[in-house]
């Protein structure tokens, strides 16, 4: 078991009212993230504290008031689920080294440079955000922060982000094979044609452009038709 000076402190705070646990930080960190699914290990000190680092304790009376009980995992268990949890300093580094990944993926699906229209390349994002210094928050999820970095990114990198709509045509041949990973794209329209064709008409993002089309040219042998819509269809 992990020793006390190891541990992490969770913590959950109602009515003016703070409760505080000792944890193991991978454990309880892997019950946050769904991949360790009992509570087991998690639990370094069997109390609950008021003030974990003064060593206060909280009282019975406001434990039972505001958790409805005074079962030491039930309170584990309620607090890891809507409490706040101490990240280790690996463990922030790690987070935040996934949320920069995360956003830079979006960013490189979802936004174009306006000068030539094409998607900016990874290597491009990351040291536009490494040159504005950009800070992530380790808990917020990533697509919630992208507009904050984009604001400060544009001083830096010019991006737009834009959606086009693409007619689709797929041959008979192949056309009941694309029609699953063209309606996870998104299809605004569809046509099934007498030979047994599809056309679709989607709207996605242009930065994934390139994507689209390299997909369904290897779907099917390069035999597939596409046109970006100005108006109608093919």
């Amino acid at each position: 078991m992990t020793s006390l000076d190891k541990a992490i402190i969770a913590s959950y705070e109602k009515g003016g009212k703070r409760f505080e646990i000792y944890v193991d930080p991978d454990a309880a960190q892997a019950y946050r993230d769904g991949s360790k699914k009992d509570l087991k290990n998690i639990l370094v000190a069997e109390e609950i504290y008021s003030n974990a680092k003064k060593a206060e304790r909280a009282k019975s009376g406001d434990i039972q008031k505001v958790f409805g009980t005074t079962d030491m995992m039930e309170l584990l268990e309620f607090i890891l689920k809507n409490g706040e949890i101490q990240l280790t300093t690996e463990q922030r580094k790690k987070k935040v080294e996934e949320k920069r990944k995360q956003v830079v993926a979006i960013i490189a699906r979802e936004a174009i440079d306006p000068r030539t229209k094409a998607p900016h390349p990874v290597l491009r994002i990351e040291n536009a955000m490494e040159q504005a210094r950009i800070h992530l928050d380790p808990f917020k999820d990533a697509k919630d922060q992208v507009e904050d970095v984009v604001k400060q990114l544009r001083t830096i990198l010019p991006m737009k982000f834009e959606k086009i709509q693409i007619a689709v045509k797929v041959p008979p041949a192949y056309a009941h094979r694309c029609y699953g990973t063209l309606k996870n794209y998104g299809i605004k329209k569809e046509q099934w044609l007498k030979d047994g064709s599809l056309v679709v008409v989607m709207e996605i993002f242009a930065g994934i452009q390139g994507e689209v089309y390299d997909k369904l040219n290897k779907m099917t042998n390069g035999a597939v038709e596409t046109n970006v819509l100005v108006g109608g269809w093919f």
